[in-house]
């Protein structure tokens, strides 16, 4: 079988090559045309669009890789199932499971590097698109949205009306300390600029308003230098940006948000978890494929191919919504993450009960 391991993974890693590279191109025509005008309305530069569209081109192959995975080993099944060579190896006394081994490894060989790609390699691929379009099809935002709600600490809250990025200035700041549902303190502020100098917060026009047992206390002042757990970078960070982190970043900004006591840290804590999730789709799905398509067909393997399609889709569309269940506060969601992989495995191991023997 060494040889014919050889054949199987060698066809197995060049067929989803193949399906990688013409899949991408045509997302990558299709987002090309649609873009274009914007392109020649902001003059945007050729090698600024090829950059991008590299970057772009990497997304695409780690979330087009379910279905690359699932058509190249169908693809390969099937034609060998065509050609009756399942049969002449099953009937030689080799073990189905021995004939998965090649397929198996194969798909290890893709899930390994899916794992090096997403957790090295693709996060500065999401961080160059997003950068593109602020860049260019944005024009680049001087401020960021209106009305920010930042958590601050695990009991303050910092409010504030705009925040300029290009002066690193905010304006109309509120800092509230709340504890067990009451309001202990409240510092605003008309303007407040990040000091390079002393890597501070200086608030101008401020107000500190103190809940005492007893009434409260009242102070003001023109200019006050203080210190927050936040900086001008925590101002300019993408929507995305947990996933434009690499894995050991990723890791290192958990801590800092469980220390700040945010409550966006699960969207870190979930992108964690996908990407130690992730290459086990290539094994799952390797398994499902190759019993699928193990049977020669009379329509040959149009219909297997169409059926790996719709079941990679299916696998996608199930990830993205369990994914969704996660982020919107679900009490296991490293379970709501490993759900697709879970119930694809377990229809594996039901399909395999109709495998040839």
């Amino acid at each position: 079988m060494k040889i014919l391991d050889k054949l199987i993974i060698k066809e197995f890693l060049k067929t989803y090559f193949f399906v990688v590279v013409m899949l991408i191109l045509i997302v990558l025509v299709l987002d090309f045309t649609e873009k274009n005008d914007a392109y020649i309305r902001n003059s945007v530069p050729a090698g600024e669009i090829l950059r991008y569209m590299g970057n772009y081109g990497l997304y695409l192959n780690n979330l087009l890789t379910p279905i690359t995975v699932f058509i190249a080993v169908i693809f390969i099944t099937s034609k060998m199932a065509g050609r009756t060579e399942i049969v002449a190896i099953l009937s030689s006394g080799v073990s189905f499971v021995r004939m998965l081994r090649p397929f198996l490894l194969a798909a290890a060989m893709i899930g390994g590097v899916s794992f090096l790609m997403n957790g090295w390699v693709l996060p500065g691929a999401t961080a160059g698109v997003s950068e593109f379009k602020v860049a260019y099809l944005d024009k680049g935002r001087a401020s960021t949205d209106p009305n920010i709600h930042i958590k601050v600490g695990p009991n303050a809250y910092a409010y504030l009306t705009r925040y300029y990025k290009t002066s690193n200035t905010g304006y109309t700041f509120t800092l509230e300390e709340i504890r067990d549902g009451q309001l202990i303190a409240k510092l605003g502020a008309d303007r407040i600029q990040w000091d390079t100098a002393k890597n501070v917060w200086r608030l101008e026009n401020w107000r500190l308003r103190t809940i005492k047992e007893r009434g409260e206390e009242y102070v003001v002042g023109e200019k006050l230098d203080t210190v927050l757990s936040i900086s001008p970078a925590d101002f300019d960070l993408p929507d995305n940006h947990h996933e434009t982190l690499k894995l050991p970043q990723l890791s290192k900004q958990i801590k800092i948000l469980e220390d700040r006591g945010a409550d966006n840290v699960n969207f870190y804590r979930i992108e964690r978890y996908v990407r130690f999730m992730s290459p086990f789709a290539a094994l799952i799905l390797t398994f499902i494929g190759v019993i699928m398509s193990a049977r020669k067909s009379r329509g040959g393997s149009g219909f297997q191919i169409a059926m790996g399609f719709l079941l990679a889709f299916v696998y996608i569309l199930l990830f993205i919504l369990s994914r969704t269940f996660a982020e919107n506060g679900t009490e296991y969601p490293i379970f709501a993450v490993w759900l697709p992989n879970i119930i694809f495995a377990a229809m594996g191991l039901l399909l395999y009960k109709t495998v040839p023997r």
